[in-house]
């Protein structure tokens, strides 16, 4: 049976540049549809949290404000009630070996920005991983923890892979991010990743290099669930 990794953020907020916690968590379908995506494959998927914490839902993930229609909302409410015994006991990050999975994968929200861009366990276990050059996937806000990775001579591991992740322009569509101390494609520019978009905002947009998969958005998210089924069915 293929094993999964779920590498989820622990975050309930995001501080932004003036010092204000934004509440947030992971988003909904980031975490939802891929999950189902996996267990309907025949997966067994296990969550982890820095330090075991708790994992909490971004409330506008679920809200019409960011486009999710009420029948869509319902869906996502009763598909989290179900998997509540899972997120409600998280196996805690640091005890876990990744080794032990098949796939490692990392849905986004803006909590990662928070928690996973800074956290040395989740940092060491991606560099690692992309050192094996087994499937690691990230979508949407999660290569944030990418920033966390680092080889001694302080370059990142990630650099010159090919990557996609929430753009500057889809971050600017949110009313606060104007208050935001700064965006993911900014940073993974810095780090000296080769990042790609879709030519319009809010399109469905994945890259693929090697065992390194990415998702640019929420609307991603189907499409690298099925694409990492495809692969490593």
């Amino acid at each position: 049976m293929t094993s999964v990794l779920m590498v989820v953020t622990g975050a309930r907020h995001w501080t932004l540049k003036d010092g204000t916690q934004h509440p947030t968590g992971f988003w909904a379908e980031e975490l939802l549809v891929p999950y189902r995506t996996f267990t309907d494959a025949g997966w067994d998927v296990t969550i982890a949290t820095p330090g075991g914490v708790r994992p909490v839902v971004d409330e506008l993930s679920l809200s019409l404000k960011s486009g999710v229609t009420p029948g869509k909302a319902t869906e996502h409410k009763e598909q989290l009630a179900a998997l509540e015994p899972v997120l409600a006991q998280p196996a805690v990050l640091a005890d876990v070996d990744a080794d032990d999975f098949d796939l490692v994968f990392y849905p986004g929200g803006h909590g990662p920005m928070e928690d996973l861009a800074h956290d040395p366990v989740s940092g060491a276990l991606l560099t690692a991983r992309i050192d094996s050059g087994r499937p690691l996937a990230m979508l949407c806000h999660a290569p944030a923890a990418i920033l966390a990775a680092s080889r001694p001579d302080g370059s990142n591991p990630f650099a010159g892979r090919q990557m996609t992740g929430l753009s500057n322009a889809e971050e600017r569509l949110n009313p606060f991010a104007w208050k935001a101390g700064w965006f993911l494609e900014d940073k993974v520019k810095e780090a000296g990743v080769e990042y790609s978009k879709a030519l319009l905002p809010l399109r469905p947009h994945v890259v693929v290099d090697g065992a390194l998969y990415t998702g640019q958005n929420p609307q991603s998210s189907q499409d690298l669930a099925e694409r990492l089924v495809h692969d490593l069915g």
